[in-house]
């Protein structure tokens, strides 16, 4: 039996002897797979880590295009909708029956067990162009933020009014260095440590943003119309600021089964989701007050400050580290996918399918496989030249948002609901459910213009070798 175990990325060859003494039924799940270790806690600091990213860094700035009523209403209405249908998510992680039935590994999964035929595509097209286009947007940002620092001492030294330019390219190149080694970490299960670092990060540069607010406002005259394109975007960018249901089964397929998965999920997108949003609105509404119509993209890379220059420095420091866990958060999940693909695709494949044990100093054993290291290799350095290309934070960031929001966040997990619970058509709760569902379709569908038509309006003004606010 053991002999037949094929070796993959998901499993480690055992040793007939601890089949035969019954050891290793302790360690496998009821799947088969060796036995989930995650809980709840580190649950919600792969769910923090994935949804307190760059986004909170805009909301000033979405805030300064929505206004004082329409800006915090907003955002209260995209966290409750993000919760309510991640807890429909997290129900559909094991089919038919949520706490005893078959486990799901992906989103795709879920739906080809739940909806099936073309659905399946659909999900997959949308899950991974999202997941590309995240690392892409983690890559942009975490350049800037390194830029940040070096630009923050050239205005300390030299004066406010020093243009101080720099090229993102270096140090995108930097970023993309350490996740070709990052990268190497075999699955979502061994990412629990570098969520929970990128997790701590994420408070920290919130939070000296939230006090550099504070001491800054100042009753900044915060009147004026705005215009629609940027209404449009900014919706967008709150839409990207609670993205996660992308790699909500990813997650939930790291936890241990008692308690049920999807009670220790729903506890952890409850704690995730709150906790986010009470940093969103601090930041977004302290931000526009402090700086009103004029928040930049990014108010800690933007110069919304200047000093104390190395309490700036300390927090984009913190957002490059997040961004490097963050990054492997929404990348596992779709590394996961090709190498999957590829093993059933070609088995018998030894540069595929075969590993190399590997004696790491300070480590212990790392088991090679050469087509992870070429192809993660591969992606690596893909996402970092497209990011070269593209380095425009705030229309890159709602477009990514107004692509995954619904389809990903709203409509799939909406469908499989209806489809597990048999709500029958046409009854008041599929009524509104459907509801839901359309009003959140427009409001993708205009943070996607507005996102497209900001991008445009970058693409005409953007000057090469430059930072990029």
């Amino acid at each position: 039996m053991a002999k037949q175990m094929q070796k993959t990325s998901m499993f480690i060859e055992q040793s007939p002897g601890d089949y035969e003494n019954g050891d290793i039924q302790k360690k496998l799940d009821d799947d088969g797979r060796p036995k989930r270790t995650g809980t709840w806690v580190t649950a919600s600091a792969h769910i923090i880590t994935a949804v307190i990213g760059s986004g909170v860094l805009s909301l000033a700035w979405a805030i300064a295009q929505l206004g004082w009523v329409a800006g915090p209403a907003v955002l209260m209405a995209f966290s409750f909708i993000t919760y309510f249908t991640s807890t429909l998510l997290a129900d559909c992680y094991r089919a038919p029956d949520p706490v005893h039935g078959k486990r799901n590994y992906t989103y795709m999964d879920v739906v080809r067990a739940y909806l099936g035929g073309r659905k399946v595509q659909l999900c997959g097209l949308a899950q991974y162009a999202n997941l590309v286009g995240i690392t892409i947007g983690y890559t942009i940002t975490a350049s800037i933020s390194m830029v940040a620092v070096k630009r923050s001492n050239c205005f300390h030294k030299h004066g406010h009014h020093v243009k101080c330019q720099t090229s993102n390219y270096p140090f995108m190149v930097i970023f993309a260095c350490i996740q070709l080694v990052l990268s190497q970490i075999p699955n979502f299960d061994k990412l629990s440590w570098l969520s929970i670092v990128a997790a701590i990060m994420s408070f920290a540069y919130s939070s000296i943003g939230l006090g550099l607010s504070i001491a800054k406002v100042a009753g900044v005259d915060v009147s004026g119309s705005e215009k629609v394109w940027r209404t449009f975007q900014a919706i967008g960018d709150i839409a990207f600021a609670y993205a996660y249901s992308t790699v909500l089964i990813e997650i939930q397929d790291t936890i241990k089964s008692s308690p049920p998965e999807n009670k220790s999920m729903k506890r952890a997108s409850s704690i995730g989701v709150s906790t986010t949003t009470l940093f969103y609105v601090l930041c977004g509404l302290i931000g526009y007050a402090a700086f009103g119509n004029d928040a930049p993209g990014n108010f800690l890379t933007g110069f919304g400050f200047y000093e104390p220059f190395w309490l700036i420095d300390f927090a984009n420091i913190c957002i490059a580290i997040h961004l490097i866990g963050a990054y492997q958060v929404f990348a596992q999940p779709l590394f996961g996918f090709v190498e999957g693909w590829c093993s059933r695709n070609w088995p018998n494949s030894k540069f595929i399918t075969s590993e190399h044990a590997v004696d790491v100093p300070f480590y212990g054993i790392y088991y090679l496989n050469f087509f992870r290291l070429v192809w993660r290799t591969a992606y690596v350095i893909i996402t970092a030249v497209v990011a070269m290309i593209f380095p425009f934070f705030n229309d890159f960031l709602g477009l990514i948002g107004a692509g995954s929001f619904w389809p990903l966040t709203v409509y799939f997990p909406i469908e499989m609901h209806i489809a597990q619970s048999k709500t029958p058509k046409y009854s008041f709760r599929w009524i509104w459910l459907k509801i839901l569902s359309w009003v959140c379709l427009v409001v993708s569908l205009i943070a996607a213009a507005g996102s497209v038509q900001g991008l445009i309006q970058s693409l005409k003004t953007y000057k090469p070798f430059q930072t990029q606010e």
